[in-house]
């Protein structure tokens, strides 16, 4: 049965687009209002992201930002799910380990800066590992939750049918725990794209951040900063979206909680 208060299939538009028209009409009369020669207005950022696609740049820097959240964001996937199941699967070892990571875990990614340097240089792999270390912490504490809160009974009747500890991790433990598992692959997806933002500001040459850091110091082009800015919460929305989408699969739907 539907909540009396979910919106109609017209509403989840109408809102958002009027919210949006409400907020470019609130920026566009600030701008004639405070008679800034400094911040730019709507047209003015149309006008400059108009000039990045005509001079062929804003693709290239859209697939270089993409590109290191792939990579960083893939490797933290695939180091931080398995590494969170046998934390969750096994709990000697998650008090063992536990300490080290709840003090690691608050540590901002941008703090990791100068280290990452150190390490691999200014470039890509710097601002890939950063995005990693972004991505990596919220995934296996996922994982680690997630495997926690499988009720026991689920695990006894899987045991009960002969099932080895491999194949009820697999087929009862992990389908279990993969709608909150997926919760914190959204968040740390959002992360990474943050992180890669102000990666690219310091640590590269190309990127939506370079272009942000590069537009304000050549010229002081702030209506190429706003656009890159918008650019960067358009595309992390979409990316949201994406996993938003992910949620409503049926063989995943079932572990959220019934909302109706």
């Amino acid at each position: 049965m539907k909540s009396l208060a979910e919106p109609k299939k017209w509403e989840r538009y109408f809102w958002p687009i009027l919210v949006s028209a409400l907020f470019l009409a609130l920026w566009h009369y600030s701008v004639i209002w405070t008679a800034t020669r400094i911040f730019p207005s709507p047209l003015d950022v149309e006008r400059g992201m108009a000039e990045l696609l005509r001079e062929n740049v804003l693709w290239g820097d859209i697939a270089d930002s993409l590109r290191r959240v792939a990579i960083g964001f893939g490797a933290a996937v695939v180091l931080g799910i398995p590494l969170g199941l046998t934390f969750g699967w096994y709990p000697p070892v998650n008090q063992v380990v536990n300490p080290t990571m709840q003090i690691l875990r608050p540590i901002s990614p941008i703090a990791w800066i100068p280290v990452s340097i150190i390490f691999f240089g200014v470039g890509d792999d710097a601002a890939i590992f950063l995005i990693f270390l972004g991505a990596f912490f919220p995934i296996v504490v996922a994982c680690v939750d997630g495997v926690s809160n499988v009720p026991s009974v689920s695990r006894r009747a899987g045991r009960n049918f002969g099932l080895a500890p491999w194949q009820l991790l697999a087929k009862v433990v992990f389908p279990a725990a993969l709608p909150q598992i997926i919760v914190g692959l959204r968040i740390a997806l959002g992360i990474a794209w943050l992180v890669v933002v102000a990666a690219e500001m310091i640590a590269v040459e190309s990127g939506l951040g370079y272009l942000i850091i590069d537009s304000r110091n050549s010229g002081k082009r702030y209506d190429l900063v706003v656009a890159a800015m918008l650019l960067i919460g358009l595309i992390g929305l979409t990316l949201d979206l994406g996993f938003r989408r992910l949620e409503r699969i049926k063989s995943v739907r079932w572990g959220f909680r019934n909302e109706s």
